[in-house]
């Protein structure tokens, strides 16, 4: 029997073989459509329960199965889930799309929809309605059968095109490695980067040392070796994921998604395709994001440019460097940032201690937000790797099942995400309590050492775990609207605001121990962190703007003129390059959040949310950064509400005034 169309609560995946997944989706896609069927066939006259409501619990099983596929597909994947992706994929865009265009069933939301001023409901109940509405009418509902057909045929090759996209980057990722045998040549890199590299050898039978791609091999190379043939070298195969002349080239398919998904925007009566994303999110307009990027811009080049000016004094007095290249710039910051603030990331090492730091978060959410985190051994996984842990409140009730993956392995993507296998919704009065898991890249242990994180690691465990408690403490009726189901602009806020924390004495203290010793990070090292955070915030600001200009260029423009990624890229990033181009180097090509992760048009919001979490995290600087009070609302109004109100709203109701850049740039050390 298949084992995904089975009842279950917790994934069962010791059960599942890869010959389940196919037939399990036909399955469910089957059951949903029957669902869709018994929606439209109703001789009821449409009503907010029996067609708003029912219609956002159909398709529940597909979506347990499918959230399955998809996360494996990107923690534990190999050719033949890759293969089942490129099959299911059109599968289910062709299945959302008879939905969308279904007319009966368009007919009888549109009916209730346009009755929605005399149903007196809910709050969560008028956003369920105008979401569900809005979905149909912004995924044509309202076109011609012709235009719904040309719709379609978009939506299928576009969905094969962004996982064409993905699968060509971890291939390059996954094709390049760096083979030393001579250790000379790794002068500067800090050992634990070497045993790394060692045990990457050792994984593919070779002498010597291997470096990759991966983030946990590739940033201390670039950072600490002092050859810089080898850092060039490095830098430029990073710098060139699907931009060479192979079958892993990635330009062809870059034009072809942005033409489409100008041609899909316009399709839908939109001017372009971020006028399209944006009407659903917290800025609502490109000129908005375009006016928020410059007014950041004008104040952070200044520090930015002179920032880079201090750098490449700094790189020529050192060595002579006449020119700073981009394989340059983090190993000098961090020598420079050394030097002024006496801090090495591999001092600080010691102090993070993997299993200490994941200690430390869950005290710091148990203090904030009354949250008990246990690990069981009864929950199936996914890979021996993964931890698995019942959450409860302070009143021993249970709030959610959480699993973290944290350490890198063939067939798990680069970078680090928090995914959800079940969201928490209320159904017959029961509460559904969700499943949600975080999944990580971080240094492995090793033969002699534990698993130490850099401060950088520390942080993207905070931040993603931020995430997790927007899904753990989920509280809403509809599962649509629950946990991280907000704008994206907003999604980032739990996430960046817990980032804080890793700042913070009295936080620090509850975890930063050293692994051997015990003690406690010395407050000098505090201290540094602190002065360090905003360490060439201008050419971080700078950088980060870079991307997020780039992505409105791709798409709130027409891109049917565009010829050259290469050259576009480069007019893009006018304003804000400060190093010299690299030929052989491109971005886009790799740009995998907005060519393959949901956020094309929105890479903006990483900063946006910079804004918010900053704002919001000054409330509870003034208050004390554990005051109940203020952790309560953040919890009530933010992390519980899910999408079931506008955001800035929900906000306000936290804050009591709309957020301001100010607090952003304070921190920051730009005014």
């Amino acid at each position: 029997m298949n084992p995904l169309l089975h009842h279950f609560n917790t994934a069962p995946f010791s059960k599942i073989a890869p010959e389940h997944y196919k037939p399990a989706i036909e399955k469910a896609i089957e059951m949903a459509k029957a669902e869709i069927d018994a929606i439209v066939s109703n001789p009821e006259k449409p009503t907010f329960e029996n067609t708003t409501v029912t219609l956002d619990f159909a398709g529940e099983k597909l979506n347990r199965i499918t959230s399955i596929f998809f996360n494996l597909n990107a923690a534990e994947t190999n050719d033949e889930i890759q293969k089942i992706a490129q099959e299911i994929s059109p599968w289910l865009s062709e299945f959302k799309n008879d939905i969308t265009l279904n007319e009966g069933l368009f007919a009888r939301v549109k009916a209730v929809f346009e009755t929605i001023d005399s149903l007196q409901l809910s709050s969560e109940q008028e956003m369920l309605l105008e979401k569900q509405y809005k979905s149909f009418a912004r995924n044509g509902a309202n076109l011609s059968e012709e235009k719904k057909d040309t719709l379609r045929k978009i939506d299928a090759e576009l969905s094969k095109l962004t996982l064409q996209f993905g699968e060509n980057v971890l291939a390059e990722t996954n094709n390049f490695e760096l083979h030393i045998l001579d250790e000379k040549e790794l002068t500067g890199l800090p050992e634990s980067a070497k045993e790394a590299a060692q045990e990457i050898a050792k994984e593919k039978g070779k002498e010597g040392f291997v470096f990759t791609l991966d983030f946990p091999s590739y940033i201390p190379f670039v950072t600490y070796v002092e050859n810089r043939e080898l850092r060039k070298k490095m830098a430029i195969a990073a710098g060139k994921k699907g931009f060479q002349s192979n079958q892993f080239n990635n330009e062809q398919i870059v034009l072809n998604i942005v033409k489409l998904r100008h041609k899909r925007a316009n399709l839908l009566g939109y001017k372009s395709h971020a006028h399209f994303v944006l009407e659903e999110r917290m800025a609502e307009t490109p000129e908005k994001v375009i006016e928020f990027s410059n007014e950041l811009l004008q104040k952070a080049k200044p520090a930015a440019e002179r920032e880079f000016k201090h750098l490449e004094n700094y790189a020529k007095k050192l060595d002579g460097i006449e020119q700073l290249q981009k394989w340059d710039g983090a190993f000098y910051a961090e020598k420079l940032k050394k030097e002024l603030f006496d801090l090495d990331q591999e001092q600080l090492k010691p102090y993070f201690q993997l299993e200490n730091v994941i200690e430390g978060v869950f005290t710091i959410a148990n203090k904030l937000f009354d949250l008990k985190f246990e690990e069981v051994f009864d929950i199936d996984k996914y890979h021996q790797d993964v931890k698995t842990y019942k959450v409860s409140d302070s009143k021993s009730n249970f709030i959610a099942v959480f699993y973290a993956d944290f350490h890198p392995r063939k067939g798990k993507r680069n970078g680090a995400w928090m995914t959800s296998y079940k969201s928490q919704y209320i159904k017959e009065g029961i509460n559904e309590r969700p499943h949600v898991s975080i999944v990580c890249n971080f240094t492995k242990p090793t033969a002699t050492k534990p698993s130490l994180l850099t401060f950088n690691e520390v942080t993207t465990l905070f931040h993603e775990f931020g995430h997790a408690l927007h899904g753990m403490l989920a509280n809403t009726t509809y599962s649509s609207l629950s946990g991280t189901s907000v704008s994206w602009d907003f999604v980032e806020l739990p996430s960046q605001v817990l980032e804080n924390w890793c700042y913070e004495k009295e936080a620090l203290e509850l975890f930063a121990k050293h692994y051997k010793t015990g003690e406690i990070i010395p407050m000098k090292y505090v201290e540094k962190i602190k002065e360090s955070a905003s360490f060439h915030e201008g050419m971080q600001t700078l950088r980060q703007l870079s991307f997020g200009i780039l992505d409105m260029k791709w798409h709130s423009e027409n891109p049917s003129e565009i010829a050259s990624i290469k050259e576009f890229e480069n007019d893009a990033f006018s304003d804000t390059k400060l190093y010299p181009d690299v030929a052989e180097n491109c971005m886009s090509t790799s740009f995998s959040h907005i060519f393959q992760g949901g956020y094309s048009a929105g890479y903006y919001s990483y900063k946006w949310a910079e804004v918010l979490d900053a704002d919001a995290f000054e409330y509870f600087l003034e208050n004390g950064i554990f005051n109940k009070e203020i952790a309560t609302k953040f919890k009530e109004n933010v992390l519980s509400k899910g999408g079931t109100e506008k955001p800035m709203n929900l906000y306000k109701r936290f804050r009591g005034k709309e957020p301001k850049p100010d607090a952003l740039l304070k921190r920051a050390g730009l005014i």
